[in-house]
């Protein structure tokens, strides 16, 4: 399914640099599947070994693991997680959420340890597809609502000294913060 490909049809230039535009931004480009065949129920069975999930964690987790470039679709994860449970390797545990939460079962750890190589090639290959897109979904979004902030902030009207100095400090501390970290 081409869903599950890395491989993208950009600008010609584009292309060439191993870009791609999609809405406005440039990607990575890859010529090679996401996962290899059976690589998505490996790595889908790592996550819930860390810990109990239900689909849309599992989803979030792979889309911030490669660096939003992709993330699985709720077709290929329900059916995905239905099979491991048919398997033995998960089972529903109950939930006040009213979302089916997935523990790995004593099979399921024994599966994952028989694959451990597998596993751990899928999860570098996953890090290093997620380090070359550049930042970090999550700081991104944080960047954006911070230009948001300014912005809207501005469009208000001019700054009191008071303000522009609470503003400033802000910012200033946000600075000092990121690069103690």
């Amino acid at each position: 399914m081409r869903h599950h490909h890395f491989e993208r049809e950009g600008r010609r230039g584009d292309r060439e640099r191993g870009e791609e535009r999609h809405g406005g931004r440039r990607r990575g480009w890859w010529r090679r599947r996401v996962f290899d065949h059976g690589e998505l129920r490996l790595v889908m069975l790592a996550l819930i070994a860390e810990k109990p999930r239900h689909g849309y964690d599992i989803i979030k987790d792979i889309e911030e693991r490669l660096g939003g470039v992709y993330a699985p679709s709720p077709g290929v994860v329900y059916p995905t997680l239905t099979l491991l449970e048919e398997q033995g390797f998960i089972a529903v545990q109950p939930s006040d959420e009213g979302k089916k939460h997935y523990a790995i079962t004593a099979a399921g750890t024994a599966y994952l340890g028989e694959n451990r190589e597998a596993v751990e090639a899928a999860r570098a290959r996953m890090d290093q597809a997620g380090a070359a897109m550049g930042p970090a979904p999550q700081i991104v979004r944080a960047m954006e609502n911070l230009r948001m902030a300014l912005r809207l902030r501005m469009a208000r009207g001019p700054l009191s000294d008071k303000e522009l100095q609470d503003v400033a400090a802000a910012l200033d501390a946000a600075a000092i913060a990121v690069e103690r970290t």
